[in-house]
């Protein structure tokens, strides 16, 4: 069978309150051989990064979504749209007026893949664990809004904010906020290598090469107990160096679905003509695109010269010329179907000028053309990365303001290169850990960010987001959330392009492709069956 499957938002939205009546492993279907999931991620344990599957330490979408699979959270995103539900807890909630006590009970006889039973003291470790270790990844910075937690009796876990924090429910759904047993985990060091352990809906069986895990075998976990309904008894996560590789590999049979980072060219490909018993699926997505500064880097040191290559940069050209429809222009570093967007960048610089450009510059007294170096990964984000570069060179070349060099690094390198500081302008993803305005802007923005950036704005970190986090409507904190982009609009810390859709290939026998990712781009395997080729 050929055909297009589009899962619009609105019915995604409506049929996600069917996951918070899901029972257990045990409900899953089960049966057939192991569906095989292909992805371009690369995973990799190096001297800069050894421990890259520790929940203290895992940062990146690829990395997490490895360890939603395995590590058991007390709270979960639903499939579509929506407020976090219970996991690992058959309870949570805010036991206060003011958004700063948050209460969880966990489900009755929850226990770890190795029979260890799952208690509070668990809970209260791996959340005290990953807040000390303070890895350099900042992920840490997802818990910054704890003050201590509290633990009353085997299932009771209560949370003491610093502040109000109204995303919190949230925060508790992401991976580093995942449950670990102390037996694996030791509390004053990361654990190396590509071993989990959890209570998730999958145990891991790792296959490394060369310090490189090039698959992931997830067998479902018999003891799981949590919302989820698994619907298959294995799923193996393969690897490929890139995404013509993968696409070789569903052709020929030996995938049953590719996922991130298929090529704008493939995707035109599947939708217009896919081979026969191969669907696309397009989805809603939230991945954005963005130019991060060193802000100390002597070549963009000057506000003006981001402000001038925020004044230049076609992103309706970058868009149409690389990726097509499958982007779309952002001038935000908060998509445009979130709460508390606004088009800031455009408000504040409009159509792209190189005259307004250039008079930024020699208000400023900078002397051109400024020769700067920009940086991007050459493995994480797809093989269109080093076309988008191209052109961005070429458009701040053609302005006769700029001399511009480009460099591409494997991610294994450029992460760890771009947190040190050692490049002046580096190109970045961010696919959210929830689907909230507080996580496009303070991850960027508030102190121990995850990009280690040294730009620090007192209005942005001491009153607007706290004010933000107040609002347990979101629609009330529209305003410290308007006031947050136009302030990086003007400072421009960083430069938004673009956000994007996802998508999957899935052959047609396979069943629950449809949401196989939800809108953040989390990986949910335990949706996939395989059923009756159509």
């Amino acid at each position: 069978m050929n055909r297009k499957t589009l899962v619009l938002p609105a019915v995604v939205g409506l049929l996600a309150p069917a996951l918070a009546a899901c029972g257990g492993s045990d409900s899953g279907s089960g049966g057939g051989d192991a569906i095989a999931v292909g992805t371009t991620d690369r995973f990799i344990a190096s001297e800069d990064a050894p421990a890259p599957l520790d929940p203290a330490y895992a940062y990146d979408v690829g990395t997490w979504n490895v360890l939603r699979q395995t590590v058991q959270t007390l709270m979960i995103q639903p499939r579509g749209e929506g407020e976090p539900v219970p996991e690992a807890a058959e309870s949570c909630g805010f036991t206060d007026t003011g958004n700063e006590r948050y209460s969880c009970r966990l489900r009755d006889d929850l226990t770890f893949a190795n029979g260890d039973p799952v208690t509070a003291a668990d809970v209260k470790y791996s959340i005290d664990r990953a807040r000390s270790l303070k890895a350099d990844s900042g992920v840490f910075a997802l818990l910054s809004t704890i003050d201590t937690v509290e633990t009353q009796g085997d299932r009771e876990v209560i949370f003491h904010l610093r502040t109000a924090d109204a995303t919190f429910p949230y925060k508790l759904s992401t991976p580093v906020a995942g449950i670990v047993n102390p037996d694996d985990y030791p509390k004053d060091k990361l654990r190396d290598g590509f071993a989990v352990d959890g209570s998730g809906p999958y145990t891991l069986e790792a296959e490394e090469k060369n310090g490189e895990l090039v698959k992931a075998v997830f067998t479902k976990n018999p003891s799981y107990k949590g919302a989820l309904t698994v619907n298959n008894d294995k799923v193996e996560l393969v690897s490929y160096t890139d995404a013509d590789a993968m696409g070789e590999a569903l052709d020929k049979g030996d995938i049953d679905l590719m996922s991130r980072t298929m090529t704008p060219q493939q995707i035109q490909r599947l939708g217009a003509d896919a081979p026969e018993g191969v669907d696309l699926v397009d989805m809603p997505g939230l991945e954005i695109r963005y130019l991060a500064f060193n802000t100390d880097a002597p070549a963009v040191r000057s506000k003006a010269v981001r402000q001038a290559m925020a004044q230049i940069v076609n992103r309706g050209e970058l868009v149409s010329k690389v990726y097509g429809s499958q982007a779309e222009p952002l001038y935000s570093l908060v998509p445009a179907t979130i709460t508390g967007h606004s088009n800031s960048f455009f408000n504040e610089y409009g159509d792209p000028s190189v005259a307004k450009a250039r008079a930024i510059l020699a208000k400023a007294d900078i002397t051109t053309p400024v020769k700067l170096t920009l940086h991007y990964t050459t493995d994480h984000y797809g093989s269109a990365t080093k076309q988008e570069f191209e052109l961005l060179k070429k458009q701040l070349d053609d302005s006769g303001l700029f001399d511009v060099d480009i460099q591409g690094t494997p991610w294994s390198t450029f992460r760890p290169a771009g947190q040190k500081g050692s490049y002046e302008v580096y190109g970045m993803g961010w696919f959210p850990d929830f689907p909230d305005a507080d996580n496009f802007l303070a991850p960027f923005l508030d102190k121990d960010n995850f990009l280690g950036s040294p730009y620090a704005n007192s209005q942005v970190r001491n009153s607007l987001i706290p004010q933000s986090r107040r609002e347990a409507d979101r629609i009330g904190a529209a305003d410290s959330l308007t006031r947050i982009q136009d302030i990086v609009a003007e400072d421009v810390p960083v430069l938004p392009l673009w956000q994007g859709k996802q998508y999957v290939a899935a052959r047609d026998d396979i069943t629950g492709a449809a949401y196989a990712l939800n809108s953040s781009s989390t990986l949910q395997l335990w949706e996939l069956g395989r059923g009756v080729s159509g």
